[in-house]
């Protein structure tokens, strides 16, 4: 399904990232492992893949510091040549009520969870350009959508998130560049098993299916917008939350 394809995963080595790592691998695309901290799960894991058959390679950069990440795609561009598709998926989580927050965390959500999107966006794009065709995919957040008490500045980044989406796809739609978001819901990830278990139950409560979501789900549809199936899908948020109600 993504035979030929080379594609960028920041934030590779756990939850949703790792899940989509590997069904992307098991659809036959080379893979680029973003990671920043966690060196030993994202080492862990593209062995795992290469012993699929499928080529993946690690890179250590932190998303927000923009020269680590220029680092990142030149070492993309010389051992790869191309880049296919971005799967912009680096993100943080850091609740509190909008009075408690304090500015450096504020500051800190706002710098992986935009500026590290952003600045991966500008260099994928460039390397894009060239061949006329490319896919750009963002991991934002229903929350991004349509906010929750208690997170408003982690809402506020997934919102930007959203909007660069949204704006990007119509610039550079002209270039044969789509791009589109996911809005996952309650995943059952490493972020969400830091949230207090009441939050958390209500806000699965909040779902029509009445159940946490599974970090696959989230990756296949990231697996759809990757694919040729998705050619003519872009400025899309996909919801993946279980159709949340409240």
């Amino acid at each position: 399904m993504l035979n030929g394809k080379t594609i960028l995963i920041t934030g590779a080595s756990r939850g949703i990232g790792r899940e989509t790592s590997l069904l992307l691998a098991r659809n036959h695309a080379e893979l680029i492992l973003n990671y920043n901290s966690s060196e030993a799960e994202v080492l862990k894991l593209a062995d795992e893949i290469n012993q699929m058959g499928v080529r993946a390679v690690s890179v250590k950069a932190n998303v927000s510091d923009r020269n680590q990440v220029q680092a990142m795609f030149k070492k993309i561009r010389s051992e790869f040549g191309r880049l296919d598709v971005l799967v912009n998926n680096a993100g943080i989580i850091n609740d509190d009520l909008l009075l408690m927050t304090k500015e450096h965390v504020y500051d800190n959500l706002m710098e992986v969870n935009v500026k590290g999107c952003f600045n991966c966006m500008q260099f994928a794009t460039k390397m894009m350009i060239g061949k006329e065709r490319g896919k750009i995919i963002n991991v934002s957040s229903i929350i991004g959508r349509y906010g929750n008490s208690g997170q408003a500045v982690y809402s506020a980044t997934k919102a930007a998130v959203i909007g660069l989406t949204t704006s990007s796809a119509k610039e550079l739609g002209q270039l044969g560049i789509t791009v589109n978001a996911v809005a996952p819901g309650v995943i059952d990830t490493d972020m969400t098993s830091q949230l207090k278990p009441e939050f958390k139950k209500k806000l699965i409560d909040g779902t029509a299916l009445k159940r946490i979501g599974k970090p696959v789900e989230v990756a296949k549809v990231i697996l759809f917008l990757a694919s040729d199936l998705s050619d003519y899908v872009s400025g899309q948020i996909i919801g993946v939350d279980g159709c949340q109600v409240v």
